[in-house]
Formats: C-alpha cells, sequence, structure tokens
C-alpha cells in the first residue's frame, strides 16, 4: 500500500524537528514522490549526510513502502 504525502511529511518532521518540508505527488500515485527538506540543522553536513539524515527519519521505508523518492535537501537561507 503506497504512502500519503502527509505521513512522508509527518515522518521526515518527527525525525529532523527544525525540517521545513515540501512533498510533491509526482505521478499522482502516492508512490513517486518529491520532497524538499529544509533544516538549520543541515548546516555543516555534507549534501550526502543530510540525505541520510532525512532517510534515517523515514525508517527504512525507502524502496518497500515508499517506492521512489527524488530528494532535495538545504539549509535555510
Amino acid at each position: 500500500m503506497p504512502m500519503a504525502a502527509d505521513e512522508i511529511e509527518a515522518l521526515i518532521r518527527e525525525g529532523i524537528p527544525d525540517a521545513t518540508v515540501e512533498i510533491t505527488d509526482l505521478a499522482g500515485d502516492g508512490d513517486h514522490y518529491a520532497a524538499h527538506v529544509t533544516a538549520e540543522s543541515f548546516r555543516g553536513m555534507s549534501r550526502i549526510a543530510q540525505q541520510r539524515a532525512v532517510y534515517a527519519a523515514l525508517g527504512g521505508r525507502m524502496g518497500g513502502v515508499l517506492h521512489a523518492l527524488q530528494l532535495t535537501t538545504a539549509i535555510p537561507k
């Protein structure tokens, strides 16, 4: 069963409390999403470390319940 966008957002916010999260359903099927995650806590982290933090917040759902996630991370301006 696909994940809802609000569930993805909630998991990310739970794992990264200072995050601003924008989720877009790319295919309209609840299975292919884009996420833009901005967090001050990313400051000083490499882009790879930022993305790993998001994947950790998703708790292993990538590749299973959540089939595809186009992920962009950033630090607030």
